[in-house]
């Protein structure tokens, strides 16, 4: 058996979004910028998907979205964008948190060597960024505070619309990296005060390298990279059309099908997990209710994650133990090490993260086999044995 249960780091593509798609490869491969009736049928096309988008988030104008390669332009676009406006205004205090993904923490680096401050709230151990924590660090020079709407490895889900409100309530643009959220959760970025949110199709059955950046109006987009006039100027390069396409029909997808597949799949979530917490000397990373329903990072002591994986792997389970964009760094988990998981247990994370297309019979051989190769491990661990003395069911 084949089961695949890394939907955090990419999903597998649906058959609405490849049925919309393939049009768009061999009859309808106009180019949006002509001003010929085949390229302004295609122009057409995408603006009628940039409002299916804007409809599904509670944008209140289609234009409020700019297409993008996916999201870690998004995210870059929107820090730099909203640190070119602070700055107009002598702003230069940037709010964020220490479990961002890369493609935020690494820009705040970059903001940084250009003489923006740059403060990190630590989130509490449940994974949870306090509301508290960010009213108390906004300052007059505040320009942007920018909180991910849910972790891509813990699986929390921040309180947004809180946070929302007191940006609001300061004057302060907020920016979201939603996405982990986009076609998981229900956004309103108009009742929840958003300013700017990143999401990415590969994120919710839509194509690679295609996403959106969410921009309320009135927030001026910087240009990353200079060219055309597309996207009204603020991403040129000709559009890729089939992934706009694409991507506009799984988001319309997966809100449709929402509500089922969201008690879907947590309940597989929920079998696994309280199977795999059974574990002696196992721990579940990040809250147990405020998550994304599919996900569960779940560290075994005594044991390394790598070798984990690769067991599983060979067992057909497509796992990991964190960011996949961060899989060849030999550095922990700075998700982890931000919530205070100690390094014995860091060492041994798993991350399991389900979709719409798991299933009951491929839950129970996670199960089985997570358990079984957590015993096999453990049986040559001497840091389990020397901690452990009961004998392993390995043991010769």
């Amino acid at each position: 058996m084949y089961v695949y249960a890394d939907n955090a780091a990419t999903t597998k593509l649906s058959e609405a979004a490849k049925a919309a798609m393939l049009p768009y490869f061999d009859e309808l491969y106009a180019n949006p910028s002509s001003i010929h009736s085949s390229g302004q049928r295609i122009k057409d096309d995408i603006n009628c998907a940039r409002q299916t988008v804007a409809d599904v988030i509670g944008a209140a104008q289609a234009n409020e979205i700019t297409f993008t390669s996916g999201g870690t332009e998004s995210d870059n676009q929107a820090l730099l964008s909203a640190a070119a406006l602070g700055a107009e205004r002598g702003k230069k205090h940037i709010i964020s948190s220490s479990f961002e993904h890369h493609a935020v923490l690494h820009t705040l680096n970059k903001l940084k060597k250009q003489g923006f401050e740059i403060t990190l709230i630590t989130p509490e151990p449940n994974g949870i960024v306090s509301t508290e924590k960010v009213a108390a660090k906004i300052r007059e020079d505040t320009a942007l505070v920018s909180i991910m709407y849910a972790n891509n490895e813990v699986g929390t889900i921040q309180p947004i619309s809180e946070i929302g409100a007191i940006c609001r309530k300061n004057g302060v643009l907020f920016h979201t990296d939603a996405v982990q959220a986009v076609g998981h959760l229900f956004i309103d970025v108009q009742k929840q005060n958003i300013d700017l949110l990143s999401f990415s199709a590969h994120k919710f059955h839509g194509p690679k390298g295609v996403g959106g950046l969410y921009a309320r109006r009135g927030t001026a987009l910087s240009r990353l990279i200079e060219g055309g006039g597309q996207e009204k100027s603020r991403r040129p390069g000709t559009e890729n059309v089939p992934g706009i396409i694409g991507l506009a029909a799984a988001v319309k997808e997966a809100y449709k099908n929402i509500d089922k597949d969201y008690l879907y799949i947590l309940s597989l979530r929920d079998k696994i997990l309280n199977s795999l917490l059974a574990i002696p000397g196992s721990r579940l990373n990040g809250d147990l209710q405020n998550r994304l329903p599919g996900n569960i990072s779940i560290s075994f002591e005594g044991l390394d994650s790598e070798s984990l994986i690769l067991l599983l792997d060979n067992k057909g389970i497509s796992v990991s133990n964190g960011s996949a964009c961060n899989s060849t760094s030999t550095q922990p988990s700075h998700v982890l090490r931000s919530i205070g998981v100690s390094k014995e247990y860091i060492r041994g994370t798993l991350r399991i993260t389900l979709g719409r297309y798991n299933t009951e019979e491929e839950a129970d051989y996670i199960i089985a086999n997570v358990i079984e190769s957590v015993n096999y491990l453990r049986s040559f661990s001497p840091v389990w044995k020397d901690s452990h003395k009961e004998e392993s069911p390995y043991a010769v």
